[in-house]
């Protein structure tokens, strides 16, 4: 369900739980809500500040997060392999700013790789820029690509998705294994 039926548009924006900020992400968000005021911004900043904007908290419980996914209008996503997949299964083609790595956003680059792919086959909105976030909400509000995808679960090719999240785990196992694990 749309919150645009009987309230104005929300978008929803979710960096994922990463321990890794995102601010330049936040900050893009923070310009473009100032420009559209009638809009809702929902924002979950998970390792990131909390901006000075929107309905805001570090985390949530996975049935709010699904039930915000459900009234969004628009959803604007790291690009993180699950978060993807779920704003798909609740209709969206997400718009996607991938974590980058040179700016501590992320450990590597794969989620850039993942988006990039994901963006090119046309199941996200890709935006790697300010200028590109704004013009991927204008098109993912206008229904562009497609629109809503009709098939719940989305339809991100089964191989990216399972390449996606065994990187995803990878990278996990990669920050688990670098915590010193105590006496023997």
């Amino acid at each position: 369900m749309s919150s645009s039926v009987g309230g104005p548009p929300l978008l929803l924006v979710t960096v994922g739980t990463d321990h890794h900020p995102f601010a330049r992400l936040l900050d893009w968000v923070g310009r473009w809500s100032a420009g559209h005021p009638t809009w809702q911004v929902a924002v979950q900043h998970g390792a990131t500040p909390a901006p000075g904007y929107g309905r805001c908290f570090a985390f949530c419980g996975h049935d709010e997060l699904q039930q915000l996914f459900a009234s969004a209008d628009v959803v604007v996503a790291h690009g993180g392999p699950a978060t993807i997949t779920q704003a798909r299964a609740a209709g969206h083609v997400p718009v996607v700013v991938p974590r980058q790595p040179a700016l501590g956003e992320h450990v590597d680059d794969h989620q850039v790789l993942f988006a990039r792919r994901l963006g090119a086959a046309g199941v996200v909105h890709l935006a790697e820029t300010e200028a590109a976030l704004a013009a991927a909400v204008d098109a993912a509000r206008a229904g562009a690509h497609g629109g809503r995808p009709a098939a719940a679960g989305g339809d991100v090719p089964p191989g990216v998705l399972k390449v996606g999240l065994v990187v995803e785990q990878l990278v996990a196992g990669r920050r688990r294994a670098r915590r010193p694990l105590g006496p023997a």
